[in-house]
């Protein structure tokens, strides 16, 4: 059973950097923070914030260590309100090395993407030394990771500054089925066995927001469309071919640089769906192993076989898709380095286009926070060396990464990171983590982003459920316009 760890605190608008710095440094316990703390909880991280000062207190329990408590304190009269917050997540961070003797490959980085300060920095023609040893100073990132960051954020500056115009906008549709739900998915997605039924109707909501969207955005330029899940192939050839007829029917696709659809899971691919991908010109396709050990695929409730994902990828190959992405999973139950090494070889001998690599990520909504609680956390295990094993065989394969990403609760505090052969490189994969344009999300539990020239984002969701999606759809379509309605037009 997972033990809490309670954490006071007297600024509740601290409370998501404490948690999730917290949590980095205790995987292993339940970390509770109480901004409105009362005398009947016991805490074990005091935290005291005010206008004048701050104090942290460290005492944790536990029965195999013999820690001395940690109290530091900073004078806030000294620092601008502005950097405040920054010099408060400093003096965590730093408590909480200094009483655990550990240090995180990301510091006390939480709330942002650490290409995003890298990105940033090179747009003021920083020098990759600087911006290394900014990271470093300022947030203790590893010198390893600050460097991957501006290695990354330099590629990316490369590869959309053609359409960095403001002109430009990605389209994004949602299917939310799936074969089975696999253990640590905590994504919209629902089997597919009891949503048969709803699945032509929800294609033509799909459509109908497609209706608003080419309307609403005609005149723009439709830079990449991206077709995820969920397992958009678990729609028939013939749902699928309705689709993205209706696509090529609404929109412009002279100016589409890529054209990608998720084929995630083995077990719902066959040679008549693909064919119908690659009938309409689609670029890039994603068949994800996770790993190459059945018996992890069989304990995470993931029903393609080992075997079944080497004849998807075959296949693919065979019909003529010259673009696969192959994502896998680190950290996942009961794997270790071996088992990680055994992945990247058969990976290799593969050969595909670019991997995404995942670090495992513990949400509540996933059933893995339930096994987690009945086996323990210690079963699952990401390490600098899987991820340098998983790196090397990037590397091996002549990829480069492209982008990263962070995620809250990541198993070793590590990242996601995607590895691509030059001229594969995922453009979608970079215009949403970076933010960098519109994108405009169709279809259940999607969310659509729209990027304002000054950087200012504002969202607007689509309902998760299904069924409430079809019956809600003029709903969800008058949640666009309202995000798309110009300010004059709103007064």
């Amino acid at each position: 059973m997972e033990q809490n760890l309670i954490v006071q605190l007297s600024d509740e608008k601290y409370e998501y950097d404490v948690h999730s710095i917290v949590k980095a440094f205790f995987p292993e316990r339940n970390v509770k923070v109480f901004s409105d703390f009362t005398e009947s909880e016991e805490a074990e991280i005091e935290i005291g914030i005010s206008e004048e000062s701050c104090r942290i207190r460290i005492h944790v329990k536990d029965e195999e260590q013999n820690r001395k408590p940690v109290e530091q304190a900073l004078d806030f009269r000294t620092i601008p309100p502005a950097d405040r917050k920054n010099a408060f997540k400093a003096l965590l961070y730093t408590s909480l090395r200094e009483y655990t003797g550990v240090s995180l490959p990301w510091g006390n980085l939480t709330g942002i993407r650490p290409t995003k300060i890298a990105y940033g920095m090179l747009e003021e023609e920083k020098t990759e030394a600087e911006i290394v040893e900014h990271m470093m100073s300022e947030h203790f990132v590893s010198r390893d990771k600050a460097a991957l960051s501006v290695d990354i954020a330099s590629r990316e500056r490369e590869l959309v500054k053609k359409i960095q115009d403001g002109e430009g906008y990605s389209l994004y549709i949602g299917i939310p089925f799936c074969p089975s739900t696999c253990l640590y998915c905590s994504f919209t997605s629902y089997p597919i066995g009891g949503y048969r039924k709803l699945v032509d109707q929800y294609v033509d909501c799909l459509i109908r927001e497609m209706e608003y969207t080419a309307k609403e955005f005609a005149g723009k330029r439709l830079d990449s469309i991206y077709i995820g899940g969920g397992t958009p192939t678990t729609l028939s050839a013939e749902q699928l071919d309705r689709l993205i007829r209706a696509l090529y029917q609404h929109f412009d696709f002279t100016t589409v640089r890529e054209f990608t659809v998720e084929a995630g899971r083995a077990d719902s691919v066959d040679r008549e769906k693909l064919e119908v991908l690659f009938g309409h010109n689609v670029s890039r396709i994603s068949i994800n192993p996770q790993t190459m050990k059945q018996a992890t695929l069989d304990c995470i409730g993931r029903k393609a076989t080992v075997e079944q994902v080497k004849w998807a990828y075959g296949l693919a190959r065979e019909i003529g898709f010259d673009n696969i992405n192959m994502d896998i999973i680190l950290g996942l139950p009961g794997e270790r380095e071996e088992d990680v090494r055994h992945t990247i070889e058969e990976i290799k001998r593969l050969k595909p286009d670019s991997l995404t690599v995942h670090s495992l990520a513990i949400k509540r909504a996933s059933r893995l926070s339930q096994w987690i609680q009945e086996n323990g956390i210690s079963t699952l295990r990401n390490t600098d060396e899987t991820m340098e094993i998983a790196r090397a065989g990037a590397l091996d394969m002549g990829m480069k990464p492209y982008y990263l990403y962070r995620q809250k609760n990541m198993s070793g505090n590590f990242e996601n990171v995607g590895y691509a052969k030059p001229g594969k490189y995922g453009l979608y994969n970079i215009l949403i983590m970076e933010e960098m344009q519109t994108i405009v999300a169709l279809g259940a539990g999607s969310i659509t982003k729209r990027v304002y020239p000054d950087g200012r984002i504002e969202r607007c969701d689509n309902v998760k459920d299904v069924v409430l999606y079809i019956e809600k759809i003029d709903e969800m379509i008058e949640r666009k316009k309202r995000l798309f309605c110009d300010e004059s037009e709103q007064s």
